[in-house]
């Protein structure tokens, strides 16, 4: 196992949750990385559309690994890419270009991109597992999209034990709703649980008190990024200094 993936690995069963910035290209990773965060994640939506491209595995896997590539080359700090739901290619393939790129880990989703739904359990099952048997060293952090087709935390239980059974280091029930939710989770979960940070869901010490292990931000701060973009688009439009000083 590289260093860099035990370091990631590890930052798992710390006494804090770990918190992961998505970056989504390689100077956002040297402004994390230098501010101390000691691993980083990228968010899918972030990179496809700072291409030109759509999430969902709108953009093509290559441009996606290369930018992935771009980040982890960027910092000294272990990267775990959003890897959507495989891009379709083969475990054995999938694992060896991902970790080609230098990244540690990665999100696998079972939402049926570019279908909708989910994909059947013991579908998603297999490929988690066999991911895992081509690069037992990476980390695997297994979201869970229930709640983004109308099911239960039932659902999302039953799902993220499975995942964990297959190989999965960590389960993302990603926008569990609320609190109680979340609590629930952690506690029926026997595994590390990531959860979104949304601007009003908990804070980030409200989920350490929940007992959250991971922290992410998917989408967010690239987007909270456009919307400053487009504020000073439209000053600059009006006339007005795009810095805010007038």
């Amino acid at each position: 196992m590289s260093d860099l993936a035990k370091r990631l690995r590890d930052l798992h069963s710390a006494d804090r949750p770990l918190v992961l910035p998505n970056v989504w290209d390689a100077r956002t990773a040297q402004v994390f990385a230098a501010t101390g965060f000691p691993a980083l994640a990228t968010p899918s939506s972030g990179i496809a559309e700072s291409l030109g491209h759509t999430d969902q595995q709108g953009a093509p896997v290559e441009e996606m690994f290369a930018a992935a590539a771009r980040i982890a080359g960027a910092v000294d700090v272990p990267v775990t890419v959003d890897a959507e739901a495989g891009y379709g290619l083969p475990a054995k393939e999938f694992a060896a270009r991902l970790l080609d790129t230098g990244a540690v880990g990665c999100n696998l989703e079972d939402s049926a991109l570019p279908a909708s739904g989910l994909v059947p359990v013991d579908e998603q099952v297999r490929w988690l597992s066999d991911v895992r048997q081509a690069a037992p060293e990476l980390v695997i952090n297994a979201r869970v999209d229930v709640y983004l087709h109308g099911g239960t935390t039932d659902d999302a239980v039953k799902r993220s034990i499975a995942y964990l059974d297959a190989g999965a280091d960590c389960v993302y029930p990603i926008l569990a709703p609320g609190e109680a939710a979340i609590a629930e989770l952690v506690e029926r979960v026997p595994g590390p649980v990531n959860v979104l940070f949304t601007p009003d869901g908990p804070s980030l010490p409200r989920l350490a008190e929940l007992g959250v292990a991971r922290v992410t931000f998917g989408g967010g701060l690239y987007h909270a990024m456009i919307d400053a973009v487009r504020g000073m688009a439209e000053r600059i439009a009006a006339g007005a200094s795009p810095y805010g000083d007038e």
